[in-house]
């Protein structure tokens, strides 16, 4: 949640990751993440936390949706075919660890209120599957994540109250998280997203392969959460 970056229990692995929903690596990376915390011995001792990040700042609350085709093509000054052939490439690669993106019917929107809602899910224990299911939303169905009401329902979809998120959308009630999230990353110098931070110590940037998040996560569990276990057996044999 917003602020708490880089904070940690003692006797567990943090992982912060920064992304945006309209992020196609970010899916990918998170969807990596899970293989290799699937993998990782400690894994159900690993906190995920998400941080909102705008891959488009450009858009507003209240735009119409574009497509991503258009988008990327307007943004880089690109002719269609190219920004098309260079989703297709984003879409096979995303199909080789199982998702499924249908960039032809995704709809660019401003996600402010989509990383809003993200919070809203992280304060009821919820963020992992929100995020999972804004991702699908967004890549999968051609959901507007922009809209109170779609939004709305994701949330029920994951077992959150559904009038209790429209409300919090409605009111703007996580709306500074967002933003302390956003100026969070830029004091940090990161500039592009998925940006994951194993144990407010280790980064890695964009979907790496899951060999490099296993390492990552080794690597992090050993310095904090595994030394520290070290030393509280040291101690306590010492005391006997």
């Amino acid at each position: 949640m917003a602020g708490e970056a880089f904070g940690r229990p003692a006797d567990q692995l943090v992982v912060d990751v920064w992304s945006d929903v309209m992020c196609p690596f970010c899916y990918m990376g998170d969807t990596l993440l899970d293989q290799a915390l699937e993998r990782f011995p400690h894994g159900s001792r690993v906190e995920v936390r998400y941080h909102s990040f705008l891959l488009m700042p450009q858009l507003a609350d209240g735009d119409a949706p574009v497509s991503p085709t258009e988008l990327l093509s307007a943004q880089h000054g690109l002719p269609r075919e190219q920004a098309q052939a260079m989703n297709d490439q984003v879409t096979e690669r995303a199909r080789q660890i199982g998702l499924d993106y249908r960039m032809d019917q995704a709809q660019a929107v401003s996600t402010r209120t989509a990383h809003q809602l993200s919070h809203f899910a992280a304060a009821a224990g919820k963020q992992h599957e929100m995020v999972r299911r804004l991702f699908q939303a967004y890549f999968t169905e051609g959901l507007n994540v922009a809209d109170h009401e779609v939004l709305a329902r994701l949330a029920g979809d994951v077992g959150l109250d559904r009038d209790a998120a429209l409300a919090a959308l409605t009111s703007g009630e996580f709306a500074d998280a967002v933003e302390a999230d956003i100026q969070q990353a830029r004091q940090y110098g990161i500039q592009g997203v998925p940006f994951f931070v194993f144990a407010g110590k280790y980064a890695v940037s964009g979907a790496q392969p899951v060999e490099a998040f296993l390492q990552a996560l080794d690597t992090s569990w050993n310095e904090t959460v595994g030394s520290s276990s070290a030393d509280g057996a040291a101690g306590a044999g010492a005391r006997r």
